[in-house]
């Protein structure tokens, strides 16, 4: 089985999670020594159940199927999508490769079956690590039995948090990547992966009713909804570039039709001048962005 990257994703963010699998085969030095697959919550039936609730920061939460991010726990599946074997590389459908995602895949390991960027600080967790990106060891990680363990999130017997956030693993599993590979919201002549990670800026979003749920922040948290109505532009031009660039060289390639955009438009999952954004960045070219 060939070592593969893996692209989580739902009807909301599947153009995304399109571009995105463009993007890690047109940047690659070795485009065939790799698989690209995307994975959609519609194909797992019980994350599109209703009426479910797990347990979410010691807290019970409803499970919205229909939530932007609720792919999220696909980020556990692909080991046993892989049999157990060879390399994963788990990624976002936000995330899009600016470099060549085979440099992972030749990685010395260390013995460590889990690799990823460390945020350290971030949600005040001194030892936060990023799953957004992991590069996985699948043969080491036959205990990730994901159908026992969405049964097990769905009746509370752990916090969602502590899987998102590897705390059910040992630390001396998990190695570290370099930040690059994980790049949040910052395009430079080193990302390897850039993550468009501030959900009100995605840049093929912009201008579009919010259709995230946002976390509530205290008693003043109604007036911060009033103002987060709507998707702003990214206060970086290079990363909607990119995006654009990348979603313009698929439609003359004949990888996404007009009609295939128009769509995704009246469904409000990409903005609605995106034909005429596609224009504006056709043929920019990453070296741009130094």
């Amino acid at each position: 089985m060939a070592q593969t990257v893996f692209i989580q994703a739902n009807a909301r963010q599947m153009l995304g999670a399109r571009i995105s699998a463009y993007s890690y085969k047109r940047n690659a030095a070795k485009p065939g020594s790799f698989d690209v697959r995307i994975l959609d919550t519609a194909e797992h039936p019980r994350l599109m159940k209703t009426g479910q609730t797990i347990l979410r920061g010691g807290h019970v939460r409803p499970w919205d199927p229909d939530d932007l991010q609720s792919f999220t726990p696909l980020r556990f599946y692909p080991p046993q999508a892989m049999g157990f074997q060879t390399r994963a590389v788990v990624t976002d459908p936000d995330i899009f490769a600016a470099g060549d995602v085979g440099e992972l895949f030749s990685r010395d390991l260390d013995g460590k079956p889990i690799w990823a960027v460390p945020r350290p600080g971030h949600n005040n967790q001194a030892n936060y690590v990023a799953t957004s990106v992991m590069l996985l060891d699948c043969a080491q990680l036959r205990h990730w039995d994901f159908d026992k363990d969405l049964d097990d999130l769905f009746a509370h017997r752990f916090d969602y948090v502590d899987w998102i956030e590897l705390k059910r693993e040992p630390a001396s599993s998990i190695g570290h990547l370099e930040p690059e590979w994980n790049d949040f919201d910052r395009l430079t002549p080193q990302t390897k992966l850039l993550h468009t990670t501030k959900r009100r800026t995605q840049p093929w979003k912009t201008g579009l009713p919010v259709d995230y749920t946002l976390r509530e922040r205290g008693p003043l948290d109604f007036f911060r909804r009033l103002r987060f109505q709507r998707y702003e532009r990214h206060p970086d031009p290079r990363q909607e570039a990119l995006v654009y660039s990348l979603l313009a060289e698929m439609v003359d390639a004949g990888l996404v039709t007009k009609q295939e955009l128009v769509q995704e438009m009246a469904a409000n999952h990409i903005r609605h001048d995106s034909l005429q954004v596609i224009e504006r960045w056709r043929g920019w070219q990453l070296k741009d962005a130094a």
